[in-house]
């Protein structure tokens, strides 16, 4: 069997895997988030929290709830890792420095799981257990009740509230991502992925020198760092680390993880809304972006220029020769279209177009389908976007699910996809004039830039991972890729919910014979289109500079 065919064999198995969870999955989240009845260990939560699960809040006090807990989150997490080296089980590590503890707590509080440190040796077991893995948890459970938030403020009318946050995020973590995880976690123990609690071990001699590898509960936070697309590595390799990644299939099952909460949120979305052909339009959108995604990756990574890469059968630089060309691949495009990123294969070995398609899935906004939470919210908003699109070709007030689009909504909408471009091309543009910030690069040219742009393009939209070959562990970048990760992840929310209490205090609007018809494929295509568009607008002057220079020039 050739890699091609190897390749589009693994997509079509995982297509028929993410179809066959789609219905129940779906279902399942749909009545989690509907339902009155609260589970006996979550009424111990509330109790122990104080907080009242039936109180509905509208958006101002969900966003406050939010952000309390986000900021309790980070200054826990900072304070864990400069204690680590008076905890047990610290494995001998010290303090994480100030700067890098900063940007350790923001990456992983806001869903990035952004890492500038080698993981095997520098946190220990508490670190990764109560403090790393905790907030893979909570964090990926924030996300989705903003999107829930966002669903009822469409699902209701003529009332401001939008629900519980607290009650939210607490299902999120016990109903849906927790069971999730466990089975997920047997199922990577069954395949080789470790799981304990040792310490650091000499395995041999490397290079000259003395091999250590340290154990870790690995298995169980591989699990949730796909499940609730984080990301984050217990091993600086990540998912190209055997004890994280052991064999083909784990690793078309951890693409599968990843990627089964957002698709199946659209369902949850079409249920909520009472109309599961509307959610049907959002899955198509999602799935189109995605697979095509896919066959560029593919067609960029197999193709033959000169002898080695055809007797390698493809771009085989910085890829496990385990896992391949074609499963690198839409690894890679499924960790950047949604928020995860881990890596299965180096992203600055890629072919320079390659890398663009991975650049280029973070700048969408990780919306096809995105992570878990963000992804859908981010793309009702294009949604609500393209039908404002629409109404003013054909001179008529935009409506979608029978809610009017007006100046109010449509600057809310305005300011959440200007936000994290605005953070991206910042950032980018200070890194590259100052002069201290590019001795951080190891390669010049577009390449040397490709590596910054890809940088603040992973924390900005919250995915979390590296091209690779830039030393992020400066004060510079721990401070800066720190605030874009924070600004990246909650003031876009800001927006979201006064989205969503704006919504939900309309009146539903009758259909009519000019009303755009938001459930057909005619509409899936102009979100689509407005899509690529307006991200191809904003970000092509930068993505010329580098990738496609670089893919352009070889």
């Amino acid at each position: 069997m050739g890699p091609v065919l190897a390749g589009v064999l693994q997509l079509l198995a995982l297509i028929a895997a993410l179809a066959l969870a789609y219905v129940p999955l779906g279902n399942y989240m749909a009545r989690v988030y509907s339902s009155d009845k609260h589970w006996r260990v979550e009424k111990w939560i509330y109790k122990g929290i104080g907080a009242n699960p039936d109180t509905e809040m509208r958006w101002p006090a969900y966003l406050r709830g939010v952000l309390a807990f986000s900021a309790v989150s980070v200054v826990f997490l900072y304070l864990l890792q400069r204690l680590q080296g008076h905890l047990p089980g610290s494995l001998g590590f010290k303090a994480i420095d100030p700067d890098q503890a900063f940007n350790t707590a923001a990456s992983f509080v806001t869903n990035t799981n952004w890492q500038s440190y080698y993981g095997e040796q520098a946190m220990g077991h508490v670190v990764q257990t109560a403090g790393l893995a905790v907030q893979n948890f909570v964090s990926a459970a924030v996300g989705i009740a903003v999107a829930v938030a966002l669903v009822r403020g469409f699902a209701r009318s003529r009332t401001g509230e939008l629900g519980n946050f607290w009650s939210d995020l607490v299902r999120g973590v016990t109903r849906v991502l927790l069971p999730l995880s466990v089975v997920a976690a047997i199922v990577l123990v069954a395949c080789g992925a470790i799981q304990n609690f040792s310490g650091i071990h000499e395995v041999g001699q490397f290079m000259g020198g003395h091999q250590q590898w340290n154990g870790g509960a690995v298995a169980s936070q591989e699990a949730v760092k796909e499940v609730g697309t984080n990301g984050g590595g217990y091993f600086n390799a990540n998912s190209a680390h055997p004890f994280e990644n052991p064999t083909p299939f784990t690793n078309l099952f951890e693409i599968f993880l990843l990627l089964v909460i957002p698709f199946a949120l659209t369902r949850t979305f079409g249920i909520m809304v009472g109309s599961l052909k509307q959610g049907y339009a959002i899955l198509a959108t999602m799935a189109t972006i995605w697979v095509g995604f896919i066959a560029l990756m593919m067609w960029t990574e197999f193709a033959h220029h000169g002898p080695a890469l055809q007797i390698a059968g493809g771009a085989m630089e910085g890829k496990e020769t385990r896992i391949g060309v074609g499963a690198s691949s839409i690894f890679a495009v499924s960790t950047t279209l949604t928020s995860t990123g881990a890596v299965d294969s180096f992203h600055s070995s890629f072919t320079g177009l390659g890398g663009g398609i991975t650049m280029l899935g973070m700048q969408l906004g990780e919306i096809a389908p995105g992570g878990t939470g963000s992804g859908l919210y981010g793309m009702l908003i294009m949604a609500i976007i393209a039908v404002f699109i629409a109404g003013l070709m054909v001179g008529r007030t935009p409506e979608y699910l029978g809610k009017k689009i007006g100046t109010r909504e449509i600057k809310f909408a305005a300011c959440y996809i200007l936000i994290t471009p605005a953070l991206v091309l910042i950032f980018t543009a200070a890194a590259m004039a100052l002069p201290t910030p590019g001795n951080s690069m190891t390669n010049s040219g577009a390449h040397g830039f490709s590596e910054i742009l890809y940088a603040y393009s992973s924390a900005a939209n919250n995915n979390g991972s590296a091209f690779a070959g830039l030393n992020a562990d400066t004060q510079w970048f721990n401070t800066t890729l720190g605030l874009a990760m924070v600004l990246g992840r909650f003031l876009p929310m800001v927006f979201v919910l006064a989205l969503a209490g704006s919504l939900a205090e309309q009146k539903p609007v009758p259909a009519t014979a000019g009303t755009l018809r938001t459930e057909k494929p005619l509409f899936t295509g102009l979100l689509v289109g407005a899509i690529l568009i307006i991200t191809g607008l904003t970000y092509f002057p930068a993505l010329a500079l580098g990738p496609l220079a670089e893919g352009l020039a070889s």
